[in-house]
């Protein structure tokens, strides 16, 4: 199950590479722009065929993909028959509208994603009162139950347990006072002292049964102690409320990859400490990290929908954050060779108001030694994560 979740990730991660790709290519094609080669992979050629002017294939190494559209920038040799199709002698706004059609797809697979999500298998609600675990026993203290001990033949049976209390049993009530949320049945439980004798009232296959137990207390935490735990229940959204429930989605992964980026380089030296997931360090990942957590949670001991909403939402995290590191102003990214068309643009616009010519492309040439240093900085952290996430890796629990 381990390596179907591997299998799952490498080929969402592909089909990810191919729609970016893809953006480019259908708005180059668009503008009448003469795109001859359609990859996916690097490395050898391992297989190709023409459909018209365009070359397809697959290379050996599937660590990406591109589009060879003629004349992308000035140092690019050009057939004189080509030069009218080619990228650099299109208007502006066509130029960044196929620049960030790779992005745009990104997002479009992404919002899909979670909108199918919260429509088809529904949105996660853990703030229910029906029960997903029953204690067997009263832990001895408060860090055997925050870490989950395991029970001894000395551990007292839990008051839930003596109650009669099974998995799949909604409270409706605690001691006379209603509840319908697992916050409210969580405060209720805990302005109740140890000792006290209480009476429950659930929901258990559509009828109700009244239960009765006496709370027990747990060293170092304050309030009773019953012994349960709450489900998460799967609710369908509306169409609507998938539209809300995507857009809140991605908003909120969105601003936790720029802040991931951000604390990255402070963020290296504890990639390799033993508590790297209780650290910034633990929200950053590889593709290898990426992979490994889809492992986990296809081979998890847990429900089929829990899988599937996990691995959705990892794909759909990973494209927006492939999608916006993509439109970032640096070169050689999509973002950064945007930049150089904006700057042209406006650079042309200032040549007019001074009544001066168009000064034309920028010399990439200038750019090559910003492009090489941009392009090692991204080698050195993709390596860093790609070993921290083969050394010290993060179990997802």
């Amino acid at each position: 199950m381990d390596l179907l979740g591997w299998l799952i990730f490498l080929f969402a991660l592909m089909f990810s590479v191919m729609l970016h790709e893809t953006g480019h290519f259908v708005a180059a094609k668009k503008f009448g722009m003469k795109a001859t080669r359609y990859f996916v992979g690097f490395g050898p050629t391992i297989w190709s065929t023409h459909r018209g002017e365009t070359e397809y294939g697959i290379k050996a190494l599937p660590l990406g993909g591109f589009v060879k559209i003629v004349g992308m920038t000035s140092m690019d040799d050009v057939d004189p028959a080509d030069e009218p199709r080619s990228f650099r002698q299109a208007p502006g706004w066509q130029r960044i509208i196929v620049l960030v059609a790779g992005s745009f797809m990104h997002f479009v697979l992404a919002f899909g994603l979670i909108f199918c999500l919260a429509l088809g298998i529904g949105i996660e609600n853990d703030n229910t009162t029906q029960l997903g675990l029953v204690a067997a026993c009263v832990p001895p203290n408060e860090s055997a139950l925050v870490n989950g001990a395991a029970c001894t033949s000395s551990d007292p049976r839990s008051p839930a347990s003596i109650a009669g209390l099974r998995v799949g049993d909604t409270i409706t009530s605690f001691d006379g006072v209603k509840v319908s949320s697992w916050a409210q049945l969580a405060d209720v439980i805990k302005d109740a002292k140890p000792g006290s004798r209480v009476t429950l009232t659930v929901d258990r296959d559509g009828r109700p049964v009244t239960l009765h137990t006496t709370l027990a207390g747990v060293t170092g935490r304050t309030g009773g102690y019953l012994g349960i735990a709450a489900t998460t229940v799967f609710q369908s959204a509306s169409p609507l409320g998938a539209i809300e429930y995507a857009g809140t989605g991605f908003g909120q992964v969105l601003v936790g990859s720029a802040r991931a980026l951000a604390e990255l380089p402070a963020a290296i030296p504890d990639l390799f400490s033993k508590n790297r997931a209780s650290t910034a360090a633990g929200n950053v990942s590889s593709v290898v990290g990426a992979a490994e957590a889809t492992g986990q949670a296809v081979a998890a001991d847990v429900g089929w929908q829990y899988k599937v909403s996990f691995v959705l939402l990892l794909i759909a995290s990973l494209n927006i954050f492939v999608g916006a590191l993509n439109l970032l102003p640096l070169h050689p990214m999509d973002g950064g060779h945007v930049a150089v068309v904006i700057y042209e643009r406006v650079r042309a616009w200032l040549a007019r108001l001074r009544g001066r010519p168009d000064p034309g492309l920028v010399d990439m040439r200038k750019l090559v030694p910003l492009t090489f240093s941009i392009f090692m900085i991204l080698v050195f952290f993709s390596m860093i994560l790609i070993l921290a996430d083969i050394v010290n890796p993060v179990n997802i629990g």
